[in-house]
């Protein structure tokens, strides 16, 4: 969602704070603004729309200082504008940006009414710049007065305030909201991600929760939530620039997609030898905690969701244990039954998910036999706060709809079904079997991409639809769903996916000769099930598309049918081929539709609110 970059420099920090924005374009924004502090004072532009919209902006009127903090916004409290945007400021002389949700703004607001304040935005964040500034006139200085204010919050948040009664310095503070430090030769910085900054700088300190955060173009100090100074690691990352680059691509996502078999391969090396998987690979300790568990809970959201439902036919059909998907928005507010040693599962690709992060917090207390992260990024908050950890290596991923994250969490899971198979007794032929199949896998994914021409001459065919149909079943039905999520996600048009064997209970009743429906045909026990079900289908006219590998596509395509043929595949990665041409039919659809494909309108790549 939302993106802080700030700087206090030894030269003009705008360039920095454009460069900055740009690069974290991708989490999703609706308006964009900067702040910096001047030999006049304090100085703000701000833009509805995109960053390129407030660099023309500061172009035509240019502001310039060693001091600036910028953000882009994704709205929640108050709609898109001008005066919404951040940095949101007091009495214009002070200024914050801020991530995450006040939830007691309401109150505060009325409190700060009453002690002389006017609000000139609707946003949740003016009550903390309001209440820094209280602070500080009452006396406090800048560090003390921001560690007073967020004492009173309730909520998530990452803030970066500066004020022109202390020029040479920025307040930072994180709770529930992802907020790091960036080292430079010519300068300090603060940002929400790492790719704002790689430019700049290589070093980075993440800060930990409840930290507050003082910055100067020389150094930095931490301090916990109680005000103690604290040490906290400095990291090199292993980002490089090139890899946030489009290149040749069109869009961050057709270059996404395409570097699947690569991300693949990097998700799988290291892991595997010999026909097994290597030892050690989840972290000190899993060897115990996965021979323990009796049972599973993944929790996740959005295509993360989709894949831990694939996951549990996976763990179920080798470990022969129980498991149980949750959605992660639901399973914080409610009270789980945890029988005894269950393994607690985490997938989310940013690792700051905030409906994930609060369910793997709750989960500390609830009495799981360990907690399990897979994540794609290594210094994010759930990698921090999980003992076990497999890392996805999928590499940054830009575009909002997730595709080389997705199949790369697939491949992990898998590795993780296999592993529990192992301590649990599975057959060792059927494991050594899944391995291969692994090994197999990212020939296979290139081998699926060659579909790329064919799909485009597809995608023509959903130019004037409005609604489409997604069937599938057993792991496939997951694979279904994620294709509908892809295609409503970057083309808008209505998408949803139904279990085959589900038909005749509701969906049928919208197949007509205008329908189209997408079958992800399996190759195991219930392909004579889903050929039945597509002559339901049939029977009423509707378009059918069927995707199915080679061994068993002509056996399920009949007459008008679009028969969209796979390489043949092992039943346990199937799943993870059949997504490739899925991603790719969307993205036609989505550019014949003339949709912004990397950032679909409404949506954010990292959610770090509820």
């Amino acid at each position: 969602m939302c993106g802080i970059v700030a700087a206090v420099a030894t030269a003009n920090v705008v360039p920095t704070l454009i460069e900055g924005l740009e690069a974290l374009e991708y989490r999703g924004y609706d308006s964009a603004g900067l702040a910096l502090l001047t030999g006049r004072g304090l100085a703000r532009r701000r833009a509805r729309g995109k960053v390129r919209d407030l660099a023309a902006l500061n172009a035509a009127d240019p502001i310039a200082g060693t001091t600036g903090i910028a953000h882009t916004r994704w709205a929640t409290h108050g709609v898109p504008s001008e005066r919404n945007a951040h940095p949101i400021a007091s009495r214009e002389r002070l200024a914050v940006v801020h991530n995450g949700i006040i939830e007691n703004h309401a109150a505060l607001r009325e409190e700060l009414g009453r002690h002389g304040y006017e609000f000139a935005s609707e946003t949740d964040t003016e009550v903390i710049a309001h209440l820094v500034d209280h602070h500080m006139s009452l006396g406090a200085d800048l560090l003390e007065a921001v560690r007073r204010a967020i004492h009173r919050l309730e909520g998530a948040y990452a803030i970066a305030v500066v004020s022109v009664a202390e020029p040479d310095r920025i307040v930072g503070a994180r709770l529930g909201s992802p907020l790091l430090v960036g080292l430079g030769e010519d300068g300090t910085f603060l940002a929400s991600d790492a790719q704002a900054l790689i430019r700049r700088t290589r070093r980075f300190v993440h800060l930990d929760e409840g930290d507050l955060v003082e910055i100067r173009r020389d150094g930095v100090r931490v301090y916990d939530r109680d005000g103690h100074p604290v040490e906290r690691a400095v990291k090199v990352s292993t980002l490089s620039a090139d890899a946030v680059q489009r290149g040749e691509y069109r869009h961050y996502m057709r270059k996404e997609i395409h570097e699947q078999p690569v991300a693949i391969a990097d998700t799988l090396e290291g892991r595997m030898a010999g026909g097994r998987l290597l030892p050690g690979i989840f972290g000190p300790g899993a060897e115990a905690a996965l021979a323990a568990a009796r049972g599973v809970h993944l929790v996740a959201c959005g295509s993360s969701h989709h894949a831990a439902m694939v996951a549990k036919y996976w763990i179920e059909q080798l470990a022969r244990i129980p498991v149980s998907v949750e959605i992660a928005s639901e399973f914080r507010y409610r009270e789980p039954v945890v029988p005894a040693d269950t393994l607690f599962v985490s997938i989310s690709q940013s690792g700051e998910t905030a409906d994930t992060l609060a369910a793997l917090r709750m989960a500390k207390g609830a009495g799981y036999r360990a907690r399990l992260a897979i994540c794609n990024v290594p210094e994010s908050s759930l990698v921090r706060e999980s003992e076990l950890v497999l890392m996805t290596r999928a590499g940054p991923e830009i575009g909002v709809a997730s595709t080389k994250a997705f199949v790369t969490q697939l491949a992990a899971l898998l590795m993780l079904a296999l592993e529990l198979g192992r301590q649990h007794g599975a057959d060792p032929a059927r494991l050594a079997d899944g391995v291969h199949q692994l090994e197999t896998l990212p020939g296979l994914v290139a081998e699926a991409l060659r579909l790329d021409a064919d799909l485009e001459r597809l995608a023509a065919r959903f130019a004037d639809k409005q609604h489409a149909l997604f069937l599938g079943r057993g792991t496939q039905f997951p694979i279904a769903m994620e294709g509908a999520l892809k295609l409503k996600e970057i083309s808008y048009i209505h998408a949803e996916a139904y279990p085959a064997g589900e038909l005749k209970h509701g969906p049928l009743a919208l197949v007509d000769r205008e329908m189209p429906v997408i079958a992800v045909a399996p190759n195991d026990r219930l392909l004579e099930k889903l050929k039945s079900n597509l002559e339901e289908v049939r029977a009423r006219g509707g378009q059918m598309i069927v995707f199915a590998d080679a061994a068993v596509g002509r056996h399920v395509a009949r007459g008008d049918d679009t028969l969209v043929e796979l390489p043949e595949t092992g039943d346990l990665v199937a799943p993870i081929v059949h997504t490739v041409p899925l991603q790719l039919l969307a993205y036609h659809v989505a550019v014949l539709k003339g949709t912004d494909v990397d950032q679909p309108r409404n949506l954010a790549k990292s959610v770090t609110v509820e």
